[in-house]
């Protein structure tokens, strides 16, 4: 199925390039980047868009800010700048999502906005010169959880119109079992976001949603953290019990240099690119 939610015509994507080229950021953010593309009413409900050179047929990576699920956003600089730089200079469009937080959403209707993104441009991507059918979703800390729970279940995502993309890269999350994150002293991260609504928990459990027909996972974890490592090993056993494909790597960096050092750090990004052309996508 090839959603077309919410299209955007011509006339819109030239009002964005407009909007684009008129901000004061400018000189902060690359000549060829569209920034603010709506989704949604709501104001967090957008995004930017960061193009190669000349792009034609162009895989896509999209990206989704951490923050506890509170905080954070698309336009900052550690969330897209050196991602763009390598992925850009191997003809990939960059694509940097916000979505509404917590308390205006909750975890669930996060991921659907996530959702409701990916298939905004899944629709639109086409008009930029990107590939509707090659694309990656990629996640850091609490994106890399809401990534998770929509790549899970691959109908959840389908029930805002969004097609199931290549793969999944999960920056450092340990948010894969909610259920049992909180019924064991959560930590006032999980209380403020998850509340005491046990449904929550479970309809934004990637854990407990998990299905069969999944696209593969790349799940990235730090050896720094006490259940990052564990939680991931975890979950890609429940997806191998479900017929999924993952692969996990373990880093000996920091819950922030696991999102600041992919584009930099040779080793690490390599390996994320290994993963992005098993999945089809010429990393």
């Amino acid at each position: 199925m090839q959603p077309n939610p919410h299209p955007m015509s011509r006339r819109m994507f030239a009002t964005s390039l407009v909007c684009t080229l008129a901000s004061p950021a400018l000189a902060r953010t690359p000549p060829n980047a569209v920034l603010n593309i709506k989704y949604g009413r709501a104001i967090r409900q957008a995004y930017d868009v960061y193009l190669p050179d000349a792009p034609n047929n162009a895989p896509v990576i999209v990206f989704v800010h951490g923050g506890a699920w509170a905080i954070g956003d698309k336009a900052h600089k550690n969330v897209w700048r050196d991602k763009h730089r390598h992925w850009g200079a191997k003809g990939f469009i960059f694509v940097s999502v916000n979505y509404r937080m917590v308390p205006v959403a909750d975890p669930l209707e996060q991921a659907r906005d996530v959702a409701r993104a990916i298939a905004h441009i899944q629709a639109n991507i086409g008009k930029l010169g990107g590939d509707a059918g090659k694309i990656a979703a990629m996640g850091h800390s609490a994106g890399a959880h809401l990534v998770s729970l929509l790549a899970a279940d691959p109908k959840f995502a389908a029930e805002q119109g969004a097609a199931q993309w290549r793969g999944t890269v999960s920056l450092d999350t340990a948010a894969y079992d909610i259920e049992d994150i909180m019924t064991s002293s959560p930590s006032r991260l999980y209380r403020n976001a998850f509340g005491q609504d046990p449904a929550l928990w479970r309809a934004a459990s990637p854990m407990a949603q998990l299905s069969t027909g999944t696209s593969p996972f790349f799940l990235v974890c730090s050896t720094q953290r006490r259940n990052s490592c564990k939680a991931s090993r975890t979950f890609a056993s429940a997806l191998a019990r479900k017929g999924g494909k993952s692969g996990i790597l373990a880093l000996n960096k920091s819950h922030r240099e696991i999102n600041d050092d992919l584009g930099v750090d040779r080793a690490y990004t390599a390996a994320v690119d290994a993963f992005l052309r098993s999945v089809g996508l010429p990393a």
